[in-house]
């Protein structure tokens, strides 16, 4: 959701931004495809069994070689944490978000455009569309990762921000 985020403060604040990282994220607004699949996440919430939403969603969300690691777990607690009312919230943000596609030329700041090579969520070819968009921007694929690359991966996540950044460690 960070790269909505994102989106959503170039929007409000672009012109005080300094730089921009956009990982494992779409500057598409929903399909109606991805909708109905939100929605369908929502009622199960709404009907009590929030505790069934992750485990759909992990597949999606984790490398398969991860799926038998101890960081499905930490997705699990993560999700716990969220909890269904924030989720509820996070997806009708998701589905009401506007299509960022015509703002992204527009974008003037070092761009770092990432995601995890088999990001199943928000696929590599989204990825290669935002930075083809964005004058300058820097595209990047971590290797092993789906849509969680910043736990699937974090020094490597944390040197591609570094470089971003101009920092170097």
């Amino acid at each position: 959701m960070g790269g909505y985020v994102a989106f959503a403060l170039w929007r409000l604040a672009g012109p005080r931004m300094t730089h921009l990282a956009l990982l494992d994220t779409s500057a598409r607004a929903d399909t109606e495809e991805q909708r109905g699949r939100r929605q369908a996440l929502m009622a199960l919430s709404r009907l009590g069994q929030f505790k069934g939403v992750t485990p759909r969603l992990l597949p999606m969300l984790l490398h398969p070689s991860r799926l038998e690691t101890p960081l499905v777990e930490e997705v699990m607690a993560m999700a716990e944490r969220v909890g269904p009312a924030a989720f509820l919230r996070q997806q009708r943000a998701i589905m009401d978000r506007p299509d960022s596609l015509p703002t992204l030329p527009g974008i003037t700041v070092p761009t770092l455009v990432a995601c995890g090579a088999q990001d199943v969520l928000t696929p590599p070819d989204r990825h290669t569309e935002m930075a083809a968009l964005i004058p300058g921007a820097r595209l990047l694929q971590f290797a092993g990762c789906g849509h969680l690359p910043t736990m699937e991966a974090p020094a490597a996540v944390a040197a591609a921000l570094a470089s971003l950044f101009g920092g170097d460690d």
